[in-house]
């Protein structure tokens, strides 16, 4: 796996500078180019040649080339070389055409965390890019009231020491845990694998027969982490395991505070329509949770000569 093109989104708001603050830093790590996208929001039958939205139009255009031209001059003093895209109409669209262009191996882009009935109206762009982006997506959550209190720039230190990969042992969570091996491996991280065991109801029927099977599972569990720990110990990546109880998503967010994670790598399925309605999203949830960024791997790009640090049967790590 390697990192070569960077996409990156932003509004050029003070919440997007942490963001921008982890498009560098990859950039340098990796050596990657980095194209920066900003989306001027025009809603859809709206006609753009009417005087009162050309002037709005105008103006949007005006800030977006004064805060582009601004974080070149930013990522030039860090030696990155920058190109920038301008585009117009809904951003999580004009985002995934700008990724059909340029073909990224990586998206970066703040969120805000929407929650409850702000979520419902408005959505979010983040979330919408991550169920059908053609790459893995970086998702930085920055909250406008901390931006503003702890008044972040682009010279604050984006931290990758510390790096959680959730693992259900699905074919997805697996791509994930191949991403943070590789990320970890340039950052020289740590790296802590949690595998988190559902609740289960038994009812009337509880026993100890019951409680001896979950008991077994937990084992089991266990035994399969330590195997993927060893690949990744092998892979000269710093590692430990957890299982813990509970529901995915609190158990990842407590786990995640709890071990001071610097970033959260999760697979997803990246369900839409009635299967997301259903279901739901892990990934999703926890995105509007967490304060630490959280890489996304739904559409793995993997290079031919790739060779993975962990097989297809978990638990089994590949030959060194």
């Amino acid at each position: 796996m390697n990192i070569e093109r960077i996409l990156l989104a932003t509004d050029g708001s003070t919440r997007a500078e942490g963001a921008e603050a982890y498009a560098c830093k990859l950039a340098e790590s990796w050596g990657a180019t980095l194209t920066v996208v900003s989306v001027l929001e025009f809603a859809p039958g709206l006609d753009p040649e009417s005087p009162v939205c050309r002037i709005y139009l105008a103006e949007l255009m005006t800030q977006a080339t004064e805060d582009l031209a601004r974080l070149k001059a930013r990522a030039a003093e860090r030696g990155i070389a920058v190109h920038t895209r301008i585009e117009t109409g809904i951003p999580s669209e004009q985002v995934l055409a700008a990724a059909a262009a340029e073909d990224p191996d990586l998206i970066i882009m703040g969120t805000a965390g929407k929650t409850g009935l702000a979520h419902v109206l408005l959505g979010s762009t983040a979330e919408r890019i991550i169920r059908t982006a053609p790459c893995p997506v970086l998702a930085v959550r920055m909250d406008r009231s901390e931006a503003e209190r702890t008044g972040v720039s682009t010279s604050h230190p984006a931290s990758l020491d510390r790096i959680m990969v959730p693992v259900d042992f699905s074919d997805c969570s697996l791509d994930a845990l191949e991403y943070a091996v590789a990320v970890a491996q340039r950052a020289q991280a740590s790296v802590m694998l949690l595998h988190v065991m559902e609740p289960v109801s038994y009812g009337l029927d509880f026993t100890v027969p019951l409680q001896a099977a979950r008991e077994h599972e937990r084992k089991t569990l266990t035994e399969r982490l330590a195997g993927l720990v060893a690949a990744l110990e092998a892979a000269n990546v710093k590692s430990e395991s957890l299982v813990r109880g509970g529901l995915p998503r609190d158990s990842i967010l407590e786990a995640a505070r709890a071990w001071s994670a610097d970033l959260i790598v999760m697979g997803t399925h990246g369900r839409r329509g009635l299967s997301h309605a259903l279901y739901g999203s892990v990934v999703e949830s926890v995105l509007r949770k967490s304060h630490c960024p959280i890489l996304t791997v739904r559409s793995p790009k993997f290079h031919q000569d790739h060779r993975r640090v962990v097989s297809v049967q978990p638990g089994v790590p590949m030959n060194p």
